[in-house]
């Protein structure tokens, strides 16, 4: 178990966290949720005792063993791969390094046999003996094969170092395991992997991620920061969610009587257990959540910009064609001979192993680079609006975003402007913040203004939920659910293509898959994993 006794952590003025009381116990996932800079990762560093907070302490249950996801990829670049997993077991690489060097030494004494003994005694008893064959296990269900195992992490790319550093935070069963992102660069198998490994995982798990569909596999518990402080909810990211739109409802609905106001949250409670799986996890967050009531579930105070894409007109049937595109990117086949007919209503996700192959398919269709061969053409009823996934180049001015967003606006007036950014989070001041100096996030919510304003009814995004937070990605899938246009995009994703895609295009080095059906269904579909590797091997 891990708890914190009045933590608080201040930069100047400014109270980061203010007597923060909490306890994770073991058994339990916790999803560390918060608005970008409330201090998810400085949580984690003051839990892992990488930063000392001002006042208050952290307490760790004696004996239990912390591990964290280092962040640092550089870290090992000397060390072996194998190596650096095992190192995530501090005393068990020391006992192994100690060993090593007394039984080198040429003049080895009684003294020395009995100090070995000692280590041997200890090694045993944290399974030594099967550390390189656990460290290989870990490595390979995160998809490093057994030839980069004895290589340095130099000679790693950066994708892989990430999954060499999540094994070793796995590494040698910890009793308390501290995640940040650990997502991030993993591909969707490895992420599967993961899932099942902390869904029966009997230690403690406290994680930061942007992955909705990974919090809610996960999580059992929500812990939210807000207004310096954390309050633990019961249930995953889709329960807490809902949980506090609900209690927002009936907050409003004074009127409603308590047992029709208890009857709502029953329902609401049986429908989200009825969706357990058959993890540990699940299990244990539907026994938490049958023991709910009606004043456990409360409102969020989080606000969420306000996504809503309103197409000026009603594209035809003829929308888009595309003919036989060929591109290569610097020797690199990215696209080959793609064909493809866009349909009134689709809601396309494009997928595939590399996704540079989309993004150029969307520069082409949008007319900001030509195929080397092939064509498309836009039906005549149709008008676009281009989310590219990379924006630098709409931002390299001073203008106050009043005047940025007053560029795309058929309404000119500073109130209608000053309006629509408020419902976009920029506010008061806010909105006369220079365009130049905006995070990732704020470029991402003013292109989404951008598109907005178009009022067009096709819409073509390359991974839209980049730098996004927790909030605006779930304002930003629902938009994208009540959009009744035409809609090609991309993402990592998995509940944003779950959620929003009615059609799915896998784009290979040797053609494409085409097939109208949801996300979920397209990754379990014989008929497509059988045409995948037709493809992959060259036979269509």
């Amino acid at each position: 178990m891990i708890s914190t006794s009045n933590v608080t952590l201040r930069y100047g003025s400014r109270a980061l966290f203010e007597d923060v009381n909490i306890k994770f116990t073991p058994g339990n996932c916790y999803g560390l949720i918060g608005a970008n800079g409330a201090g998810k990762s400085t949580f984690l560093k003051i839990l892992s005792g990488e930063i000392e907070p001002n006042s208050g302490e952290v307490s760790i249950t004696p004996g239990e063993r912390l591990a964290v996801l280092k962040q640092n990829h550089f870290e090992y670049d000397e060390y072996p791969v194998l190596q650096t997993v095992i190192m995530g077991h501090t005393r068990l690489y020391q006992i192994m390094q100690e060993k090593d060097a007394l039984y080198a030494k040429p003049d080895f004494s009684d003294e020395d046999g009995m100090r070995a003994a000692e280590l041997e005694g200890e090694f045993q008893e944290l399974n030594g003996w099967e550390a390189e064959a656990d460290a290989a296990e870990l490595l390979i269900g995160l998809g490093i094969p057994r030839d980069l195992h004895d290589q340095q992490m130099k000679e790693l790319s950066g994708n892989e170092k990430v999954r060499v550093l999540l094994a070793q935070a796995l590494f040698g069963n910890p009793n308390i395991l501290l995640l940040d992102e650990p997502t991030n660069h993993l591909d969707l198998a490895s992420i599967k992997w993961l899932e099942n490994f902390l869904g029966d995982y009997e230690g403690t798990v406290i994680v930061v991620s942007h992955d909705r569909h990974f919090l809610n596999e996960v999580c059992t518990h929500i812990a939210d920061i807000d207004f310096g402080k954390i309050q633990l909810y019961v249930g995953n990211y889709d329960f807490w969610y809902e949980s506090s739109q609900l209690a927002l409802k009936l907050t409003r609905e004074a009127n409603k009587k308590v047992e029709e106001k208890r009857l709502e949250l029953e329902a609401f409670i049986r429908r989200f257990s009825a969706n357990a799986s058959k993890s540990k996890q699940a299990t244990s967050r539907k026994k938490l959540l049958e023991k709910l009531t009606l004043e456990d579930i409360r409102p969020s105070s989080r606000k969420y910009p306000f996504i809503n894409f309103k197409p000026e007109r009603e594209a035809g049937k003829q929308l888009l064609t595309v003919d036989s595109i060929t591109k290569q990117v610097d020797g690199e086949p990215l696209l080959n001979k793609i064909s493809f007919v866009v349909n009134k209503g689709d809601k396309i996700a494009f997928v595939g192993p590399h996704g540079n192959a989309t993004s150029a398919l969307f520069d082409i269709i949008m007319g900001e680079v030509e195929a080397d061969e092939g064509t498309y053409s836009w039906g005549v009823t149709t008008s676009q609006a281009y989310f590219p996934k990379d924006n630098a180049r709409f931002f390299d001015n001073d203008l106050p975003l009043v005047d940025w967003l007053r560029q795309y606006s058929k309404e000119q007036d500073e109130s209608f402007i000053r309006g629509f950014l408020g419902r976009m989070l920029f506010s008061g001041e806010e909105a006369l913040k220079k365009s130049s100096v905006l995070s990732g996030g704020e470029k991402v919510r003013c292109m989404l203004s951008k598109m907005m304003l178009s009022a067009s009814n096709v819409l073509i995004m390359d991974e839209p939920t980049n730098h996004l937070d927790l909030e605006s990605i779930t304002a930003l899938n629902n938009g994208l659910v009540d959009f009744d246009g035409t809609l090609l995009f991309t993402s990592h994703d998995h509940q944003f293509l779950q959620t929003i895609a009615n059609r799915i295009i896998e784009i290979t080095p040797n053609g494409i898959i085409d097939k109208q059906m949801s996300y979920d269904e397209f990754l379990e579909n014989k008929d497509v994993q059988k045409q995948r590797e037709q493809l992959l091997a060259g036979a269509l």
